[in-house]
């Protein structure tokens, strides 16, 4: 049993930042260094979407275009957790947020299809208004 819990959402104005956490735990859990981990949003009336995602060892991570240079994901193993940072924040970025992991996968590989993912949080919303 896994456990994934999203955090951090909220609303902020155009050019804020905001951090997103993601902490695992659970029965069967053991380490988060074990997993791949990804960030996706859903937008309103919106399929879902890939932002960001990072290999197990951290080496590799993955960005989509409309956040490069703006949102950077992290990982403190020590706390069994994954970060995104968010800044200059946009109103298009309005979105529930959700957190992914994937555990057996190779060090380095990183993933940006959902589909491929197990565990999911369940979703934190972010909202950029003024």
């Amino acid at each position: 049993q896994v456990h994934v819990v999203d955090s951090g959402g909220g609303l902020v104005q155009p050019g804020g930042s905001l951090r997103l956490s993601c902490a695992m735990s659970g029965r069967t859990f053991s380490t988060i260094s074990t997993y791949a981990m990804g960030w996706f949003r859903q937008a309103p009336g919106k399929e879902r979407e890939f932002v960001a995602c990072m290999s197990r060892s951290g080496a590799t991570t993955s960005y989509a275009d409309s956040v490069k240079g703006r949102f950077t994901i992290s990982r403190d193993n020590s706390k069994n957790t994954v970060y995104l940072q968010m800044n200059s924040l946009k109103p298009e970025d309005t979105a529930v947020y959700y957190c992914a992991a994937k555990n057996q996968v190779g060090a380095f590989s990183v993933y940006v299809r959902g589909d491929d993912y197990v565990y999911w949080g369940q979703g934190t919303q972010v909202t950029v208004s003024s």
